[in-house]
């Protein structure tokens, strides 16, 4: 599972470890945002994932480059009908050529994380992508999921808390 975090090309120069209190205050976009999640500016390590693995802490890594852009564009699913979404999901992409995804369970078996691969794409572009995948998603099913990057977040809202397990359904 380490190696496929790895491989999914997050940015791993920095990551963020959840605390049980708000760690700070952001202003962005005139509202205010609570973040439980903790920077930490120095590179992930193998000991550091495996307390993740075994739900020990929460630990989330940027979805962003120092530059603003990304190679992950993040579908995470919430709800009480995950194969439904994950089947609907696919023949969506399947439809619209999207080849080159990855499916991994979330916190519980009822999260869903499906991490597209893309060319390198501007904080804006795959927000905007985002949204046409979600319209898509919201003709068929009910909105139970958030697509991350979103250009209506701040950068410390653009990360992803790590998968657990690859999902093969």
């Amino acid at each position: 599972m380490i190696e496929d975090i790895k491989r999914l090309g997050f940015n791993t120069d920095h990551y963020y470890i959840k605390r049980s209190f708000v760690v700070d205050k952001i202003h962005f976009e005139n509202r205010t945002f609570y973040a439980k999640f903790e920077k930490i500016n120095e590179p992930i390590n193998d000991t550091l994932l495996k307390q993740h693995l075994k739900k020990e802490s929460t630990v989330a890594l940027s979805l962003l480059d120092k530059n603003g852009f990304t190679t992950l564009l993040l579908i995470e699913y919430k709800g009480d009908e995950a194969t439904k979404f994950y089947h609907t999901a696919k023949q969506l992409f399947d439809s619209i050529g999207i080849k080159n995804y990855e499916t991994y369970e979330g916190k519980s078996d009822r999260h869903i994380q499906i991490y597209i691969k893309t060319k390198p794409l501007s904080l804006e572009d795959a927000s905007d992508t985002l949204q046409k995948i979600s319209d898509l998603l919201c003709i068929k099913l009910p909105n139970d999921w958030r697509t991350l990057p979103n250009k209506n977040l701040p950068q410390q809202y653009n990360i992803a808390t790590l998968p657990y397990k690859k999902l093969s359904l």
